[in-house]
């Protein structure tokens, strides 16, 4: 198992750019020692990302000249990897639907109706009510323009991050601020992004991981999933996915779901609804967390070569049961640790000091050889 310097230089990376979200568990600044992993290993041409979120890692290995697998079980995930990963139209075809969309005049609709305000007076709202009055008259003429599903998403993908630069929250939906942010004084303006110029054949999978894997081989796997928090107290809502971020889906789908509670959330993200094996916060009979079970079964019925696993310190697994997943289901080459508040790199801990040992907040990276 090979040590990191504190030193150790990642600027060949520097020229990589992605665009995202505000994303719990965004793994921006990771992004050049996970590239930085995969570039040490011989013969990698085809990689999984099985949980890509926001796609920025996806994003990073497809501008890297990767052939990129991008899945996840979000409607936004599979509308950024649609448009950053397969979207092959030239700027000027996107460029001038978007020039059409910011000249509509805004109007009160449903979304004004239960997301914006002009002032707040007690009732917190994510967004001002000049931008929801433009979003809904941008989403309901994207319903118009008959596009297929990869141009739409380049155009979702826009009015989804003119949204995330307007709005008055912390950085998800399932509470807002009690008075305005100041980017929320900003026009919400849609711009083009700024998709992946690369060489690889990308595809993107909205899909429950095992499904994903069934079958098939990948040289290298790269494994993020939403390991939820290990504060006691916190209720199942705070490590859902879907709660966080239940208004994507809705600008997404444009169905004006049922909606619940203070902050609105769409009917389907209540705590009740059944989520993702990985978010689940209970432990099983045996006393063993639910969710860190079912990444050793990822791990274990995953066939690659190769697995790069992400993991933050303020998930619910100790250092003893990540320590026994990996030995127990491969050899451990590669061990990064981050310092997420620093931003800075920390020495190599080995396997007995590893995660959670002195409460700050880490971020690790586990190169893994099956």
């Amino acid at each position: 198992m090979s040590q990191l310097s504190l030193f150790e230089d990642t600027s060949v990376f520097s020229e990589v750019r992605t665009e995202g979200i505000k994303y719990t568990g965004s793994k921006l600044k990771l992004i050049p020692h996970i590239l930085d992993c995969v570039s040490s290993l011989n013969g990698v041409s085809t990689i999984l990302d099985g949980f890509s979120g926001t796609t920025r890692v996806s994003q990073a290995f497809a501008q890297r000249g990767y052939s990129v697998i991008s899945n996840d079980v979000a409607e936004w995930s599979e509308i950024f990897g649609n448009c950053y990963l397969l979207s092959k139209r030239e700027d000027e075809f996107y460029q001038g639907i978007l020039n059409e969309l910011n000249q509509l005049e805004g109007y009160s609709g449903w979304f004004s109706e239960h997301y914006g305000a002009q002032e707040l007076n007690g009732v917190k709202r994510p967004f001002q009510l000049k931008n929801t009055e433009k979003l809904d008259a941008i989403r309901d003429r994207i319903s118009t323009l008959g596009l297929n599903r990869t141009d739409e998403s380049v155009v979702l993908t826009s009015l989804i991050r003119a949204l995330d630069s307007v709005d008055s929250t912390i950085g998800h939906y399932v509470s807002y601020l009690s008075s305005w942010s100041p980017r929320s004084n900003n026009d919400l303006l849609l711009s083009l992004p700024k998709r992946v110029q690369g060489t690889g054949l990308h595809e993107v999978i909205k899909g429950d991981v095992f499904d994903v894997i069934d079958g098939r081989y990948f040289y290298l796997a790269y494994f993020d999933p939403p390991y939820g928090s290990n504060n006691e107290k916190m209720p199942p809502s705070r490590v859902r996915y879907a709660a966080y971020y239940h208004i994507w889906k809705t600008v997404i789908n444009n169905d004006q779901p049922e909606l619940f509670g203070r902050a609105n959330r769409r009917e389907d993200s209540r705590d009740t609804v059944a989520c993702s094996i990985f978010e689940e916060f209970r432990k099983d009979d045996d006393d063993t967390f639910i969710a860190l079970k079912a990444l050793g079964s990822l791990i274990r019925k995953t066939n690659a070569r190769y697995i790069l696993l992400s993991y933050s310190s303020g998930g619910r697994a100790t250092k003893e049961e990540l320590a026994s997943i990996i030995n127990n289901e491969g050899k451990l080459l590669r061990i990064i640790e981050l310092d997420y508040k620093k931003n800075v790199m920390g020495n190599m801990r080995w396997t007995d000091e590893w995660i959670n040992s002195d409460k700050r907040n880490m971020e690790y990276l586990f190169l893994m050889e099956k």
